[in-house]
């Protein structure tokens, strides 16, 4: 059975969500930002060239970004030990804790799009929540 239209519709929605989520609150921080700070905490310190991949930025607007979040103090540079050339750009605490409320912020606003949902519903949601989350974990495995 072929359930391409269904991941489809997904990702689109997801998108949507995020976008309305992001809206809503009005933030002028790109989101680039949150991105980038999303997945250092999920994945740990990087390159800046693999946060760029990852990010789906160049590696000059990811450089950018880079310098406003070490301005703003929500990443560090420290020192790569596979390559002395090299530096590692890790989140810090102050961009933990400005990733942990931009993320209530965003699910805060989105509350009133899903308060008409009854008991059923929301348990349907928390399991695709959890289908999505096991799927999605950096460690998960992908069978080709």
């Amino acid at each position: 059975m072929n359930h391409s239209g269904t991941l489809e519709t997904l990702l689109v929605s997801s998108t949507r969500l995020v976008r309305i989520a992001a809206q809503s609150t009005g933030s002028k921080t790109p989101s680039a930002v949150w991105r980038a700070l999303g997945i250092l905490d999920t994945e740990g310190p990087m390159r800046i060239g693999e946060l760029a991949t990852a990010n789906r930025v160049t590696q000059p607007g990811m450089t950018r970004v880079i310098g406003t979040m070490v301005e703003e103090e929500y990443v560090s540079r420290i020192a790569d030990v596979a390559d002395s050339r090299a530096w590692l750009i890790r989140i810090t605490p102050k961009g933990r804790a400005a990733l942990e409320a931009w993320r209530h912020q965003i699910a805060a606003a989105l509350a009133p799009w899903f308060a008409d949902l009854d008991e059923g519903e929301w348990a349907i949601l928390e399991r695709a929540v959890e289908l999505m989350a096991t799927r999605t974990a950096s460690d998960a495995a992908v069978s080709a």
